[in-house]
């Protein structure tokens, strides 16, 4: 069985005992040692590497190593006097990031340096190999090269995304396979989304704060206090695609403006449940949330979103547990429970943990998407805040449709909210005195 990337690194790492100051140095310098697994390329047959990550993530790290090792030999797929093409969202981008930047090519280059000749936008390096600068910006430039492989950074920058990343993949016809590889901040474009789906494509996403050690001290953390959880947070920092769905019923950048850092005096809170269907069933979830009314204000008041505890792949004496845990550790005033499914068998579950628990049972007499629209028209009028980020309920929010997830998979979540808002909003009971938390 032929070694991998993975088994040279355990060697070498067996070896650092009885390695002297200078091998020790040499060791040092060497990117398949100290890179990181998600740096490396994917083992296997493949044609598109996608390396999505945040920023200061070293994404570009990973392009301008393999880059350099495919011209040097380190790394297969090239031979000699091979052809890489280069491409940036402009001359200028591609010249100051992939070749001069403090991670590019030139940076890198610990031996076999190349030879950068800035009149003709190429580097070549002394095996013959030669890397050509392009641009976004001049998708016919690309027409007529051809090439071996291919390095595409910040793809979903492009100006002209599609123009140029066609014209690309008519030039990649040397060698028994062409490949390329593609380090981006993601963002949920069209092609972006296509290359993701593409059967010839290997996904890999990288973390800014997996580079910390990298990067300026506080960095992570005022960046992680200030954006994590958000849309922009999890796009630039975690190197997440996130998208909305053009028929869903909430936005991301909505919700992102809804997040408050502290709340008035609480009239009523409730918990909502929305048990999974089966215990058994795959990839089930138990819907829990927990929502506050506030009226501060005299009037109607808003509704807080406080807490998203749903559980996924729980047992039912798991999902009841946590029900009760939070019950009183919000002391609200009664737990809202869809008995579609279990019927009473959800009421037994729970008086199994707590037999004085206030349970309120209701059954849906209309589909998903009807009960969701009135509490989707409660965020548009400014009605419902949230306590802080609820990212795994914000993704079902944001992906809902006439037809449901995309991903066909049941809105746990989202009815555990539908129901705490029906009950605490639009049916208006009977409200207990004003607490604080």
């Amino acid at each position: 069985m032929p070694l991998t990337l993975e088994d040279d690194r355990a060697w070498l790492l067996s070896q650092l005992d009885v390695l002297d100051d200078r091998e020790a140095t040499e060791l040092s310098g060497d990117w398949q040692f100290v890179g990181r697994p998600e740096q490396m390329p994917p083992q296997g047959e493949w044609r598109n590497w996608l390396l999505m990550g945040g920023r200061g993530s070293g994404k570009t790290r990973a392009g301008a190593e393999w880059v350099h090792g495919l011209a040097t030999g380190q790394f297969d797929g090239l031979g000699r006097d091979g052809r890489i093409a280069l491409v940036g969202e402009t001359f200028a981008d591609a010249r100051e990031v992939m070749i001069d930047g403090v991670s590019g090519i030139c940076a890198i280059a610990r031996f076999d340096r190349p030879l950068f000749e800035a009149t003709r936008r190429r580097l070549v390096w002394p095996s013959g190999a030669v890397a050509q600068l392009f641009s976004s910006e001049d998708p016919e430039g690309l027409r007529g090269p051809q090439f071996h492989a291919a390095w595409c950074d910040e793809l979903g920058k492009w100006r002209h995304q599609r123009e140029t990343w066609d014209m690309l993949q008519f030039g990649l016809r040397l060698g028994a396979e062409p490949r390329q590889l593609i380090t981006t901040t993601p963002r949920p474009t069209p092609l972006m989304k296509a290359i993701v789906a593409d059967p010839g494509t290997r996904l890999a996403r990288i973390s800014t704060a997996a580079n910390a050690k990298n990067l300026a001290r506080g960095f992570i953390g005022a960046l992680t206090e200030r954006y994590g959880g958000t849309r922009l947070g999890r796009q630039e920092l975690d190197g997440e695609l996130i998208e909305d769905r053009e028929d869903g019923l909430w936005r991301r950048g909505q919700l992102d403006g809804l997040v408050i850092r502290k709340h008035g005096p609480l009239r009523r809170i409730v918990m909502a449940v929305d048990p999974p269907a089966s215990a058994a069933a795959r990839e089930s979830c138990c819907g829990i949330v927990v929502a506050g009314l506030d009226g501060s204000d005299g009037g109607e008041g808003c509704a807080v979103i406080l807490h998203d505890g749903s559980l996924e792949n729980a047992r039912p004496q798991e999902w009841a547990q946590k029900v009760t845990a939070l019950y009183r550790r919000y002391d609200a005033d009664c737990i809202v429970a869809e008995v579609n499914q279990g019927g009473d068998m959800v009421e037994a579950v729970l008086r199994t943990v707590d037999a004085r628990l206030p349970i309120r049972k209701v059954r849906a007499t209309r589909g998903k998407w009807l009960r969701a629209e009135p509490v989707a028209a409660l965020y548009e009028q400014g009605r419902v805040v949230h306590a802080g980020h609820f990212p795994a309920l914000e993704d079902q929010m944001c992906d809902f449709g006439p037809d449901g997830l995309s991903s066909g998979r049941s809105p746990d979540r989202l009815d555990a909210l539908v129901w705490a808002l029906t009950e605490l909003v639009l049916n208006r009971r009977g409200e207990p005195g004003v607490r604080q938390l």
